[in-house]
């Protein structure tokens, strides 16, 4: 690590900086020890409830002798100890470690038992893509890897193979290569838990006729067998609970007389059609003449039908736990069918929609469901603002999961709240909307509290990167960008100072952020590494969210461009709530 080779003839040395405790920690431990050379498990449960954000009813003695125990076997080695306790060196570590000094809890801590609508969902869009959206191959391995990073709703398109008979999964009208139906069905089957217990939903995208509608009916029952949810009835007054749906796969889709299928196989509306039944049309009732021949637009189905898929579209639309309404925006705000609905809106009409029916949406999304999904020209599957989704109600704000950048930082930020359960609960002012008092996050809004930060310093990148990584002739000179994501009057980026030629860079910098929405605020973190010839090289971030802070000085894992936790590389971070 010390030695860069410039040329043949000459070698630069550079010196590597011990991990040298910040003072504050020495403090610390000086502290709750009494100035002794040990730290007791008593002490240590005094400081973690008084310094440390831990909840003094639900703490207890056994917690730290748990954390004392897992010190000293990680740092000694060795499963039987001489001694209980904590010198400095060994409470240092517990503070740098990512796994027993997390920024906030690590298991479930929301209520679980209000109706879907009242959650923002983690919500994939194309889930089987694994790269743009165009050209690239459609695979069961994204949707695996989404599952088991605790994505809960899942998209597929369905559309027919090329010999009409079959039904694929793939981005239609494009050069995806599709991949089958029932392969998608068993991976999800598979892997639907593995990262939590709560509800999986799956939103298709359906291009089918009737016929193999049936067909994937067939397919969904017998593949999910006693996973798979439904509903009591048609129509839900109110969506059910995340608790009560644990282990269990709900189905999201347009009811299949709603489904856009060819002209020639639009059925006939007759002259004398309601206009409820026009808006409705799935809730029309269509005879099946005795012969099995149903009219389709003045001309007989080319084939007949048998006993059973006479009855496919009640099949097809009884496994159907959250009805999409096709409807246009204004109709679906301004109207209540009765019943607890999905609409979904493209990024654009969305931005449209929030500047002249914002209140409106945020009044929807306190029953209904609301999904929006990227515009067509993100071919690269690159993603959107999701806050814009977010702060007006907007449960199933879907992304491009194998894409990366900014944004899906910001997504995979917010989803590690609740124990990463792919659940967080919405707040409160985006549920409980009265009349005109109703959440507008482009409001002028008062300061509800002001998060301090300080960084004290970052390892752990000498042990996942080659010597060379950054610069071919130095060790690396790194810097911090520390920031909010949240509504716009929260938003900011700020920056630490440059530590040149530094495996272990100390900062010991402090920046405040006053937040007036804080339930929505996500705390931004970046390492880049500074070059004065070319743009900057990437050292890791991580999206946090503010809400699940927990106060005191933690260790922060920082992730890759595409998501993936570093082995080692950390920052050493203390949070304050004033």
């Amino acid at each position: 690590m010390g030695s860069y080779r410039v040329c043949l003839c000459f070698t630069r040395r550079f010196g590597l900086i011990d991990l040298e405790p910040p003072s504050e920690a020495r403090e610390l431990f000086k502290m709750y020890t009494s100035g002794g050379a040990y730290m007791s498990p008593e002490q240590l449960l005094r400081l973690l409830v008084e310094a440390q954000g831990w909840p003094e009813t639900t703490t207890t003695i056994a917690d730290a002798v748990k954390i004392v125990e897992d010190v000293l076997n990680q740092r000694h080695h060795i499963a039987k100890f001489t001694r209980n306790s904590l010198t400095f060196e060994d409470f240092f570590y517990y503070l740098f470690s990512v796994d027993l000094n997390p920024p906030f809890k690590t298991q479930i801590n929301q209520d679980m038992s209000a109706p879907l609508s009242h959650y923002f969902i983690y919500t994939g869009h194309n889930s089987y893509l694994t790269g743009n959206q165009l050209t690239s191959d459609c695979s069961d391995k994204l949707i695996i890897k989404a599952l088991k990073q605790g994505v809960r709703v899942i998209e597929l398109d369905l559309w027919s193979n090329s010999n009409k008979d079959g039904i694929n999964v793939l981005h239609g009208r494009t050069l995806t290569t599709p991949v089958d139906l029932l392969t998608c069905l068993q991976a999800i089957r598979d892997h639907a838990f593995d990262s939590s217990e709560y509800p999986v939903i799956i939103t298709l995208e359906d291009h089918l006729k009737p016929k193999l509608q049936a067909k994937a009916a067939q397919m969904i029952t017998q593949t999910f067998g006693e996973l798979l949810y439904y509903p009591p009835s048609n129509y839900l007054e109110e969506f059910p609970s995340p608790e009560t749906l644990k282990h269990k796969i709900l189905i999201s889709t347009k009811p299949p007389k709603e489904c856009r299928q060819a002209e020639t196989d639009m059925v006939n509306v007759s002259s004398n059609s309601s206009e409820r039944d026009l808006e409705h049309p799935s809730q029309r009732k269509i005879d099946v003449p005795a012969n099995g021949y149903v009219q389709m637009n003045g001309n007989d189905y080319s084939g007949q039908l048998d006993k059973s898929q006479r009855f496919e579209p009640p099949a097809y639309k009884s496994l159907i736990a959250i009805p999409q309404r096709k409807c246009k925006l204004e109709e679906a705000t301004n109207t209540d069918p009765g019943y607890a609905v999905r609409i979904s809106l493209s990024e654009q009409k969305l931005e449209k929609a929030v500047d002249s029916r914002g209140k409106d949406l945020v009044r929807f999304t306190g029953k209904n469901m609301l999904r929006i999904y990227p515009k067509g020209t993100r071919f690269n599957s690159s993603n959107y603002d999701p806050f814009v989704g977010w702060m007006h109600g907007a449960q199933m704000v879907a992304f491009n999961m194998q894409g990366y950048g900014k944004m899906l930082w910001q997504m995979h930020g917010m989803f590690r709240a609740n124990g990463g359960c792919g659940y967080v609960k919405k707040p409160d002012f985006l549920i409980n909307a009265i009349g005109n008092q109703v959440f507008d996050p482009k409001e002028k809004l008062p300061i509800k509290t002001k998060l301090m930060v300080k960084i004290y310093m970052g390892d752990g990148w000498r042990m996942d990167f080659k010597k060379t990584h950054f610069d071919r002739y130095s060790p690396p000179d790194f810097y911090t960008k520390v920031g909010i994501a949240g509504v716009p009057a929260d938003e900011t980026m700020q920056m630490t100072a440059i530590k040149e030629d530094q495996w272990i860079p100390i900062w010991n910098e402090e920046f405040t952020f006053p937040l007036s929405v804080p339930e929505l605020a996500l705390l931004r973190v970046e390492v880049h590494e500074h070059d004065n010839d070319k743009k900057d090289d990437f050292g890791g971030q991580t999206c946090l969210p503010v809400s699940e802070l927990r106060p005191g000085i933690h260790a922060i894992p920082l992730y890759s461009r595409k998501g993936d936790k570093f082995n080692s590389v950390k920052l050493l971070m203390r949070f304050q709530f004033l």
